[in-house]
């Protein structure tokens, strides 16, 4: 099979991803109407301007993100940044897709499911909103600083390591990209750490009296994974070409 229908593939992607049933920030799915016959497509973490520009590099008529456009409470007036981005995307006649929400929570190709993957965690359960929040255990008690290590090792990134009391590490919970406002929620399901892409003022305070020990792992560096698998299999199942480019980001 040698590419497929626009159509087609958003109706997969749907239901793969069952985008219907999550209350989101952002619409998902198409947020840009380019060719209508998708044989090449190009994934990454956001649709920047240089991200576009990748795609275009690479001859593509799509462009697969998670951090798509049209965020509620932004301001919609097309100028600016938005009209650079937009403009590029017309004038070569370029999808733009995107899953938020849906990407994050997938089960096998979601960013926690495949963050679990390249850290070693083994998932138990999922819990909070939407199913957003997952916990299990590392695959070896370890401390807190000994995790942030590991981790940072695995991502080529410093994670920060906040409060805890010492105990050892044996449950943890995480939530990829800006997920520091489930902190509490995942204080309560008794883990010895918390794991997330960013972290908040408060959040340091929360870590040192609840002595559940925070790690700030990156939006980006925690949110790379999701998209690259959904790209491999879309190129193992549609007959279409993937490239995933990752354009660093140090947040």
């Amino acid at each position: 099979m040698d590419g497929m229908d626009r159509i087609q593939l958003l109706r997969y992607l749907d239901d793969l991803l069952e985008a219907a049933r999550f209350k989101d920030y952002c619409p998902n799915g198409l947020q840009v109407e380019g060719r209508a016959e998708v044989s090449r497509v190009v994934c990454g973490v956001t649709a920047s301007l240089a991200l576009i520009d990748a795609a275009i590099a690479h001859g593509a008529d799509t462009l697969l993100v998670h951090h798509g456009w049209f965020w509620r409470g932004e301001d919609g007036r097309v100028t600016g940044m938005r009209r650079a981005r937009i403009a590029r995307v017309l004038a070569h006649d370029i999808n733009l897709i995107a899953y938020h929400l849906p990407l994050d929570a997938h089960p096998e190709l979601g960013n926690n499911a495949q963050l679990a993957r390249v850290l070693g965690l083994q998932p138990r359960g999922t819990a909070g909103d939407q199913g957003l929040l997952w916990h299990g255990e590392p695959a070896q008690a370890a401390s807190a600083d000994e995790l942030a290590a590991r981790f940072g090792r695995i991502l080529g990134r410093g994670v920060l390591c906040v409060g805890g009391d010492g105990r050892p590490v044996r449950r943890v919970a995480w939530c990829t990209g800006g997920a520091q406002g489930m902190f509490e929620q995942a204080i309560d399901l008794g883990v010895d750490l918390y794991l997330s892409g960013e972290i908040s003022e408060q959040t340091t305070h929360l870590a040192r009296e609840s002595g559940v020990a925070y790690l700030a792992a990156g939006h980006h560096a925690t949110e790379r994974y999701g998209i690259r698998a959904l790209g491999e299999h879309l190129a193992g199942t549609c007959g279409v070409q993937v490239d995933f480019v990752d354009i660093d980001n140090p947040a």
